[in-house]
C-alpha cells in the first residue's frame, strides 16, 4: 500500500515540528519535511527519525512543485517578513500563493493552511497594518479560489512565547508576566500550538474525505482558553508555587505588532464567535489541552525548581 504522504512546510518550526512529531506517532500518513536547509540541525534531527527531508524555497514556485510531487496532502504555514527584516523576506502573500499554485500543479489532494483573520476587515478599516494577518487572509481566500479541497486553522496568541520570546520573566520573587498593552481583565485567544495544532491538523486529515463531516473550505479556531494574561500568571504562579505578577508593558514600536495586540484586545481575542474548546474539532476526535496540562508538561520542567 502506498505511503499517504503529507508535505510539511516550516517542518523545522514550532508547528510544523509539532504536526511531524504526531504524525509518526500516529502511522496513519508518513510526514515529508520541506525546508530551505536541508543541512540545518534541525532538519539533520528530522532525518535522524527517518523523515523524508525535501529542499525547497517558497520564492521558488518550481522548487516547491518538485517537493510536493506524490503528496496526499499538505500543511503549511508562512513565517511574518517583518522577522526577517533586512534579509530581502518576500510577503507571506506570495509565499502562500506559491505554495497553492504549486500543490494544485503537483495534483494535491488535500491543504491545510495556517491562516488568520484579516484585522482590516474585522475593524472596518480601523488596523490596517497587521499585515501578517491581513496577508494570510488573502492567501486563504486564494486557496478557497483555487479548487484544492482545503481548510484553515486559526489560532491565538502561542502559550510558548512564555520561552520563545521571553514572555515569562524571572524576579526577585518568583516571575513576571509583561505583555504589551494588555491590562488585566483583558481577554486573550490564547494556543499550545505544540499540543493542539497538530491534534487539529492529524483530524482534518483523517476526516476530511468524508463530506458528511463538512470539512472542506471551513475554518478552525484552534483556542486551548480564552482568559487575561492576568489569569495566566495566576495560574502559572500556582503551578510553580511562587509569586508570578502580571505586567502591562509599552508598545513594542513595531507598527505590525502594536495592532495586532490592540485588536486582541478590543475585540477580545478574535475568535468569540466559537466556544472553547471548537465543538466542531472536538466533534472530529480532538482532545485539547488545559492550562493546567500546560503547566505541568512545559512550564514546571522549564521554570521549577531545580
Amino acid at each position: 500500500m502506498p505511503s499517504r504522504i503529507v508535505s510539511v512546510f516550516g517542518a523545522t518550526g514550532l508547528q510544523g515540528s509539532s504536526v511531524i512529531r504526531l504524525l509518526l506517532q500516529d502511522g496513519t500518513f508518513t510526514p515529508r519535511a520541506i525546508t530551505r536547509d536541508p543541512d540545518s540541525a534541525a532538519a539533520q534531527k528530522l532525518a535522524a527519525q527517518g523523515v523524508e527531508v525535501v529542499k525547497a524555497d517558497s520564492q521558488d514556485k518550481a522548487s516547491l512543485v518538485h517537493a510536493l510531487r506524490g503528496s496526499e496532502a499538505v500543511f503549511a504555514v508562512t513565517v511574518p517578513a517583518f522577522n526577517a527584516r533586512g534579509g530581502g523576506a518576500v510577503s507571506e502573500q506570495t509565499q502562500g500563493k506559491n505554495m497553492v499554485d504549486a500543490a494544485k500543479e503537483a495534483g494535491v489532494k488535500f491543504f491545510i493552511w495556517t491562516g488568520m483573520p484579516s484585522i482590516s476587515k474585522i475593524s472596518n478599516g480601523k488596523y490596517t497594518k497587521c499585515l501578517h494577518y491581513d496577508e494570510k487572509a488573502a492567501v486563504e481566500e486564494y486557496l478557497k479560489s483555487s479548487g484544492i479541497p482545503h481548510a484553515s486553522i486559526h489560532l491565538g496568541g502561542f502559550l510558548e512565547n512564555y520561552w520563545k520570546f521571553g514572555n515569562l520573566k524571572k524576579t526577585d520573587t518568583g516571575f513576571d508576566v509583561a505583555i504589551p498593552l494588555f491590562k488585566a481583565g483583558d481577554l486573550q485567544a490564547l494556543t499550545w500550538v505544540e499540543h493542539d495544532v497538530p491534534a487539529a491538523a492529524l483530524a482534518l486529515l483523517k476526516n476530511y474525505t468524508d463530506p458528511s463531516k463538512n470539512i472542506i473550505g471551513a475554518s478552525y479556531p484552534v483556542v486551548t482558553a480564552c482568559i487575561p494574561y492576568s489569569e495566566l500568571a495566576e495560574k502559572t504562579g500556582k503551578a510553580l508555587g511562587v509569586e508570578v505578577t502580571f505586567t502591562s508593558g509599552p508598545p513594542l514600536g513595531i507598527p505590525e505588532m502594536d495592532e495586532m495586540f490592540a485588536a486582541h484586545i478590543e475585540y477580545k481575542g478574535l475568535y468569540t464567535a466559537t466556544p472553547v474548546p471548537n465543538p466542531d474539532l472536538v466533534a472530529l476526535g480532538v482532545k485539547f489541552g488545559t492550562i493546567e496540562e500546560f503547566m505541568e508538561t512545559e512550564v514546571k520542567p522549564r521554570f521549577g525548581q531545580k
